[in-house]
């Protein structure tokens, strides 16, 4: 009963408000999920339920669900109900790792290591990093997990310089590089889509052919020299990248 009376008042709508309530609502339940109020594989209530609960019609509840349903947020299963789906909506306009992004969303960020070596750069590698081939640097590998359930397949690499041991960074490979004073301040990223290796599969527990989000990140520190190269397999059925577009035309 108190349960429910929290998730009642968590989608208190505001009559007065100039935005249309649809809106209103599918704001309130957005927040719920991203906050974890809401979690994945949660039932949302019946649309018959939510129309209760909020005082508006069932018509203005369908139409904020199929907002959430067109945002990969929730997913509906004839016979079943309305589900959360789990996906992870991250921005591409900010810059913060992955353990910071989790525990924004009230997951608990985690490591399953491949390898973490000294290396000397390969050809790619010192194009990438901006130095040598043959510099000494460090790679770093592993799967990201959030509540131990596998995200992505990431390699990490750093000049030696910059990292001296690899076993340094347990959890946050930003939060080792910002004790050390290295911040950086912008990045550039390339998407791509793609199949899963076989290997990536076994260790994403993806049935094959699977679809993944293929990330290569580029840090630099505020002198322009690139700190840290990463390149990252994403789970597709799991993670959205939301870029906001603004116009360049100041007319309105």
């Amino acid at each position: 009963m108190e349960h429910h009376a929290r998730f009642e008042e968590s989608l208190r709508l505001d009559p007065s408000s100039h935005m249309p309530l649809y809106l209103q609502l599918e704001a309130r339940l957005r927040h719920m999920i991203e906050s974890s109020q809401l979690r994945r594989g949660d039932a949302i209530p019946a649309e018959r339920e939510l129309a209760s609960m909020t005082g508006v019609s069932r018509v203005t509840v369908r139409k904020a669900m199929a907002k959430l349903v067109h945002e990969g947020l929730v997913v509906q299963k004839t016979g079943a109900g309305t589900f959360v789906s789990g996906r992870f909506s991250q921005p591409l306009s900010e810059l913060s790792g992955f353990s910071q992004d989790m525990r924004a969303r009230g997951f608990t960020p985690g490591s399953h290591w491949l390898d973490r070596q000294h290396a000397m750069a390969g050809p790619d590698e010192a194009m990438a990093l901006g130095v040598a081939p043959g510099t000494r640097i460090i790679r770093l590998k592993r799967i990201r997990t959030a509540n131990n359930e596998p995200m992505a397949v990431e390699t990490a690499i750093v000049t030696a310089r910059d990292l001296p041991d690899p076993y340094l960074v347990q959890d946050s490979f930003y939060a080792v590089l910002r004790a050390r004073g290295l911040m950086a301040v912008r990045a550039l990223q390339r998407l791509r889509a793609g199949l899963a290796t076989p290997q990536e599969a076994l260790w994403l527990h993806l049935k094959q052919p699977a679809a993944i989000l293929q990330i290569e990140r580029r840090a630099f520190l505020a002198d322009g020299r690139v700190l840290e190269v990463t390149y990252s397999a994403y789970r597709a059925d799991m993670y959205d990248f939301v870029v906001e577009l603004r116009s360049s035309d100041p007319t309105p």
